[in-house]
């Protein structure tokens, strides 16, 4: 993989999980934790979200290929689901549609683990970040160190979700619903022209 291709990956994904918009979701689960508490729920939640999507970028070919599924159909019908995402995020309706499902997971089923849910499934490594690390995966041709460089991505990204969450009060103090709406939608628009990509590479496959 090219270090092209592999910042791609990591824009890709990194803008999925959004954790700039999982932050303040993060600190509304966890009032009444102390700073200690939420470090290692933080840390539960990327370790969970991380072998979920490892698991996904390792096995996702053979997924497809069980369910006669093949990997150009998939980018065609993933890029379309990643631009939905993008469309959510550009016109504001994904925090919110995340803040109802945290709220729903909470309230229909309660977890004293709240780092695997909802925080790890479905906010960190939900639909979105497991179609799109298939899809990853499935880019870098299936080989081995290609999958290891993919797994890389991964850990990469969650490592700086990681960060993010680890600071989020001052974060969330610092940028406020303005600037965290701006940033949201112009990580939107980028995700919109990576998930056009996909479905470009995909159309282009069937056709050939």
């Amino acid at each position: 993989m090219s270090p092209e291709t592999l910042i791609s990956a990591f824009v890709t994904l990194f803008v999925i999980i959004d954790p700039i918009g999982i932050a303040p979701l993060f600190l509304s689960l966890t009032p009444s934790h102390t700073a200690v508490q939420r470090r290692v729920v933080a840390l539960r939640a990327v370790v969970i979200a991380a072998s979920v999507l490892v698991a996904f970028a390792i096995g996702g070919q053979w997924l497809l290929e069980v369910t006669g599924i093949s990997l150009p159909a998939f980018r065609v019908a993933g890029g379309i689901l990643l631009f939905w995402i993008s469309f959510e995020m550009v016109f504001e309706h994904r925090n919110k549609r995340k803040s109802t499902t945290a709220e729903r997971a909470v309230e229909d089923e309660p977890h004293e683990d709240i780092a695997a849910v909802p925080l790890a499934v479905p906010l960190m490594a939900g639909p979105g970040a497991i179609t799109a690390v298939i899809l990853l995966a499935g880019r870098s041709g299936g080989g081995w160190v290609e999958l290891a460089l993919v797994v890389m991505v991964i850990a990469a990204a969650l490592f700086v979700t990681l960060a993010i969450l680890l600071v989020a009060v001052p974060i969330d103090r610092l940028l406020g619903n303005t600037v965290r709406t701006v940033v949201t939608r112009l990580l939107g628009v980028i995700l919109a022209a990576l998930a056009v990509q996909f479905v470009a590479d995909g159309v282009r496959a069937l056709a050939s």
